[in-house]
């Protein structure tokens, strides 16, 4: 199996329910400690990691006494806002054993579509892993009523690998990995060690939910596996008990099912920006700043930006043009393009002082740019 851990720098971990609560009777100590001290290790290693931990529900039925899974909007809510102080606890107890810092982040699918909402969940988040804190993210089930209903936590820990641009994403579940079949039901299913991402052979293999705490089934990892690989995130699902299973898949061992991206990540990310035929506007810069962008690989600073064209906001792709007209490269704007006129020909020193916050010190970074 392909070493799909083992040069990864950012990684994204998620774990599901009946894990985390060990099939609904409560968040687990033990297990969660584990992951935990893993997660630490692979910090300690140079390594950014995300988790994305399920549990905030069961957790909630086990504190208010409930043994099956509500079916009313409002009693799902409720439980998940009581189960979610215990699990960020736990989380925030066991990271601080092994010595590192936590964050608790509740995302919902809307915050990633919102252009506006995602670029600040983004920043969040990277800012979290520069300062070595291991955020740990669940889905906002208290406030949202889709995530309930048809939501699971598989294609939330897809989106966050899209989100930070990770390396890799590892889904903890309660099976050893991908097999032909329902290996509760055909015995002599096939196990599949590899395959590529985004066939679509793997959607009929899949079986339902593992478990009646769980909501998602094989058919979510699958489809979060696929969904990864297009910012060329590849992923491993695993059993969540493997001993040491985030460390020996770290060290390059071969454990669970790796559903490997086509594409690596940055290729994916640029081929992207040069595919996007909707460019929201553009800037035109001088002379050295093409030079900088086209020979010397750097980023676009506001210095350099001699004009601004179109109507485009912080996210968008947009175009970057010499002074005589000629496009030479495309990337995401850090600011909008009313920000931009007036950062433009001014050091990045001054963006502070100029519109009152900094988002960043580059109106296009490196690496959210490639060359035309």
């Amino acid at each position: 199996m392909t070493e799909v851990l083992k040069h990864a720098r950012r990684i994204v971990v998620k774990v599901g329910s009946s894990l985390v609560t060990n099939e609904g009777r409560g968040i687990d100590a033990e297990a969660v400690g584990n992951w935990c001290r893993q997660l630490a290790a692979l910090s300690q290693q140079g390594r950014e990691v995300v988790m994305v931990s399920s549990g905030a529900i069961a957790e909630g039925m086990k504190r208010l006494g409930w043994t099956t899974r509500p079916t009313e909007l409002h009693e799902l809510q409720a439980a998940a806002a009581v189960g979610q102080m215990g699990l960020a606890q736990m989380y925030e107890t066991q990271l601080r054993a092994h010595g590192m810092g936590s964050a608790q982040v509740l995302l919902t699918h809307a915050d990633l579509a919102d252009r506006e909402r995602y670029l600040n969940a983004r920043s969040t988040l990277l800012t979290l892993l520069q300062l070595q804190v291991i955020p740990v993210i669940n889905e906002n089930d208290t406030v949202v009523n889709d995530e309930i209903k048809f939501g699971d936590n598989d294609t939330l820990g897809a989106l966050v690998a899209n989100l930070v641009e990770a390396d890799a994403l590892v889904i903890l579940t309660d099976q050893r990995g991908l097999y032909s079949a329902d290996p509760r039901k055909v015995p002599d299913a096939r196990f599949i060690d590899e395959a590529a991402a985004g066939d679509p052979a793997l959607e009929l293999m899949a079986g339902g939910a593992g478990s009646a705490i769980g909501r998602g089934g094989m058919l979510t990892k699958i489809l979060a596996a696929k969904r990864a690989a297009g910012s060329g995130a590849s992923t491993v699902i695993a059993w969540g008990r493997e001993p040491d299973a985030l460390l020996r898949l770290a060290a390059g061992e071969a454990i669970g099912t790796a559903l490997l991206a086509g594409t690596p990540k940055l290729a994916a990310r640029k081929q992207w920006m040069a595919d996007h035929l909707q460019l929201r506007g553009a800037v035109v810069v001088d002379d050295g700043a093409v030079l900088k962008l086209r020979d010397e690989g750097k980023s676009l600073l506001p210095i350099g930006v001699t004009e601004v064209d179109g109507d485009f906001q912080r996210g968008d792709v947009i175009a970057v043009r010499s002074a005589a007209g000629v496009e030479i490269a495309r990337g995401l704007a850090n600011y909008a393009s009313t920000e931009a006129r007036l950062i433009a020909r001014k050091p990045s020193s001054q963006i502070a002082g100029l519109l009152g916050f900094a988002n960043e010190p580059e109106l296009i970074h490196r690496d959210n740019l490639v060359l035309s």
